[in-house]
């Protein structure tokens, strides 16, 4: 026997067949949906930030009014118009109990030497606080 003759052909097995390449589309479309999520979650981070801002900033001030340390009148003065602008705008009314404030509190500012607040102004004081809304 000839080693040709042992040779017999197979009809059952198919080529092989070329299977598409899809990986760098998948890549492209995972890569979208991270960056998406990410910008997504640094912008609600982002709005988070910038608006608890504004309101702590109202809050801090308004416990620096509270915590006003009257032993230092002309200090004591000058934090009460510092912080007390920041609630002036928020009404019409508030905005005249800041102006009354500010006309009792502006002789105890510009000089050297300065008694203690006295009882008017801190009426004054204590009215406007208690219409601030924090």
């Amino acid at each position: 026997m000839r080693p040709d003759t042992n040779i017999i052909p197979i009809h059952d097995i198919k080529p092989l067949m070329e299977v598409p390449d899809n990986s760098l589309t998948f890549l492209i479309i995972a890569l979208i949906i991270v960056v998406s999520i990410a910008s997504g979650i640094i912008y609600l981070v982002y709005r988070h930030l910038k608006d608890g801002r504004g309101f702590n900033q109202r809050k801090k001030s308004y416990k620096a009014l509270l915590n006003i340390d009257f032993s230092h009148p002309k200090k004591a003065a000058y934090e009460i118009t510092y912080y007390g602008r920041i609630f002036s705008e928020d009404s019409q009314r508030l905005k005249e109990a800041y102006q009354n404030l500010l006309e009792y509190l502006e002789r105890y500012k510009y000089k050297k030497e300065v008694d203690s607040i006295d009882d008017e102004s801190m009426s004054y004081y204590k009215i406007y606080l208690e219409m601030v809304d924090v």
